[in-house]
Order: structure tokens, then C-alpha cells, then sequence
């Protein structure tokens, strides 16, 4: 390379010289001195190309990526029309999770081959995975009509549902899962797509599809289970309340509040209770235990039991203007009106948000 370089400098440097001032009076003769200037820098900046190239592929096979990431911008900088330095490029900026230049790479690449397959395979699923939903789903379709990559029904179907164009969605949803049938994403969202549209008892055999296929999803668990409670099923909305605490889910006020709504519905509020005294055994200053009792009691009308454990709540937490509130509530209920009314009015004055849970108490007859 480097006697091929020299012996191209002193090819140069000669017909510099029989370029003087007196020839470049003809103009024929000076367009030939510039064209073949303008030859040997085309050249030499090719040559620096190829040099920076290989040198790049090299580090990027000893995955040393950021040299290799310098070496091939070096390439692309000498000769911007070198589409495998910019292939390249693209691959090694996905290494360094440098998407943006990966994308640019890419895209460059296609603007010189227009068909070529690496890039749209990456930019199909760059675009996917930065949630860019109409061009990853033209770069899918194109790769699939390439025949380059698998799994793009599966892209595209996604993507369709995240823009909420449900029925492409199904359609390539359906694709997908003959695909792969054991995909349980596949079947969870068919799922949402149901909820999203409120057509609840659809939704039913996706989720326990989904649900079949990949038993570690506590969240779907849950989300089941609120479905169902809403279609109402509550029977098999506390089943599915109580699998996913078991795997797991973390439990919260709402958590409890839910499933003694189902237990409620069901006749069965003391399940409820029952579970939650269980767990308070084991943890018996936990706050979000001892509100869920005392909000069971309410729901059951049970309203001294409830105070009683919105009291502890307080003995723990002074400053807590909801359990304070309830305990008004609760007074209410019991028919002593004006202390629990006063004490309703000191919680608010404390938490003035409070008022929307007086409306809401109010709206739902509580």
C-alpha cells in the first residue's frame, strides 16, 4: 500500500511541474491539470478510506468497539459513499448502544443500496425498539418482502397497537401467533386491545391464554383480575387476586380494597378480613395491612371494627389525615353525625383533597 501511495505522489509532483504558469495559458491544457488534481485526491482520500476500513473491521473482530467505532467514522469521513464502512459503522454503534448514529448509518446505507438487508433489518427494529411505530413497521414490511429477518408479523401487529389501530393489529397478531404460538405477549395484548375497546368478556380467553404461557406475570394476574371483577365474575377475580399475590404482586391498599370488594360481592367479606388479619400477625404496625382491614369493616358495615383499626393507624401515624377522615365516616354511619362530622373537618383541613373523597364516598352511597 505504502509504495503504491508513493508512487503515486511522484506521479503527482511530476505533473505539477508540467503544469507551469506558461501551460496553464491553454485552456485545454488546464482542464486536463485540474481533472488530474482532482483524480489523485479522489484517490488519495479512496485509499485513506480503505485504509480506516480495514483497520475498523479489525478492531471491531477483536471487539474493541470504540476504536473500531473511530476508525470506520474515519472511513465514512474520507469517502462518505463507502457502503461497507457505513454498514459497518451501524453494527458497531449498535454495540455502543449508540442508536442515533447507528440510525444514521443505516439510513445512509440504504440512500446508496437501497435494498440492502442489514439495513433494513436494524432500522426495522431500531425503530421498534424506540418506539418510532409507522417506520418500524414500513421497515418490517420491507424486510419481509426482502425475506431478510423473522418475527416481523409480530412487529408490526405491536406497533399497530400501540397507534391503537386495532384492527390491523388483530390481523397481524393472528400471523404472529402461527408464528410462534408460544409468545404470551401475543395473546396478552390481543387482551388489552379487548379492555381498550371496554369489551371486557373478549378479553376473558386471552388472558388466560397469555396467562398459561408465561405463569410469572403477576401483573397480568392482577390486571385479570380487576377485568373480571368489572364484567363481574367475582369468584374468579379473587382466584385470580389471590395467584398473583402468591407470585408475587405487590400488595397495596388497593390490592386489598379490590379484593374485599370481590369477597364483598360475593357475600364473603370476612375472607377478606380473615386473610389481612393473618398477614397482620407477621406485621402488625404495617399501615397498608390495617387500612385494608379497617376499610373491609366499613364495606361490611361493621363500623366500630373499623375504627377501631383506623385508631391504630393513628396511634402510628398521628399525621394521617385519610385514616382520620374514615374514622369520621364511620362515626357518621354509626348515627353519631356531628363528631364524626367534626372530625371529618379536622382530616381536611389537614389534607384539603379530601373533599373528593367526600364526594366520591358520596356519590357511591358510603
Amino acid at each position: 500500500m505504502n509504495v503504491i501511495m508513493t508512487s503515486k505522489k511522484s506521479l503527482f509532483n511530476l505533473f505539477i511541474k508540467i503544469c507551469n504558469p506558461d501551460i496553464m495559458k491553454n485552456t485545454i491544457l488546464l482542464s486536463l491539470c485540474i481533472f488530474v488534481i482532482g483524480q489523485f485526491a479522489f484517490s488519495q482520500a479512496n485509499d485513506s478510506s480503505a485504509v480506516y476500513y480495514k483497520k475498523g473491521i479489525q478492531e471491531k473482530d477483536a471487539r474493541r468497539w470504540m476504536v473500531a467505532f473511530n476508525n470506520l467514522q474515519k472511513s465514512v469521513q474520507y469517502d462518505s459513499n463507502n457502503v461497507n464502512a457505513e454498514r459497518e459503522l451501524g453494527l458497531v454503534s449498535l454495540e455502543l448502544r449508540k442508536y442515533g448514529n447507528a440510525e444514521i448509518a443505516f439510513t445512509k446505507v440504504l440512500s446508496i443500496q437501497k435494498d440492502d438487508t442489514t439495513a433494513i433489518v436494524n432500522l426495522a427494529n431500531l425503530n421498534f425498539w424506540t418506539h418510532q411505530w409507522k417506520p418500524a413497521i414500513a421497515y418490517a414490511q420491507k424486510a419481509q418482502q426482502l425475506k431478510a429477518g423473522k418475527g416481523w408479523n409480530y412487529v408490526i401487529a405491536k406497533s399497530y397497537y400501540q397507534q391503537e389501530d386495532y384492527g390491523q393489529a388483530f390481523k397481524y397478531f393472528q400471523l404472529a401467533s402461527k408464528e410462534d404460538s408460544t409468545n404470551a405477549e401475543i395473546p396478552y395484548l390481543l387482551a388489552r386491545a379487548f379492555v381498550d375497546m371496554n369489551n371486557y368478556k373478549a378479553a376473558v380467553p386471552f388472558f388466560q391464554k397469555a396467562i398459561a404461557l408465561d405463569s410469572s406475570k403477576v401483573q397480568w394476574m392482577y390486571e385479570f383480575a380487576l377485568v373480571l371483577a368489572t364484567i363481574p365474575n367475582d369468584k374468579m377475580a379473587i382466584q385470580y387476586y389471590l395467584l398473583a399475590a402468591d407470585k408475587g404482586y405487590k400488595i397495596d391498599n388497593d390490592y386489598y380494597e379490590n379484593l374485599a370488594d370481590s369477597y364483598i360481592a360475593m357475600g364473603e367479606g370476612q375472607k377478606a378480613v380473615d386473610l389481612m388479619l393473618k398477614v397482620l400477625d407477621k406485621k402488625p404496625a404495617d399501615l397498608v395491612l390495617l387500612y385494608g382491614v379497617a376499610d373491609a369493616y366499613y364495606r361490611m358495615k361493621k363500623y366500630q371494627e373499623a375504627i377501631d383499626y383506623w385508631d391504630k393507624i393513628l396511634f402510628y401515624d398521628k399525621e394521617n389525615s385519610k385514616a382520620l377522615y374514615m374514622i369520621g365516616m364511620a362515626y357518621q354511619k354509626k348515627g353519631d353525625t356531628d363528631k364524626g362530622r367534626q372530625l371529618c373537618d379536622r382530616a381536611i383541613a389537614m389534607d384539603p383533597s379530601l373533599k373528593n373523597l367526600k364526594q366520591e364516598r358520596g356519590s357511591m352511597g358510603l
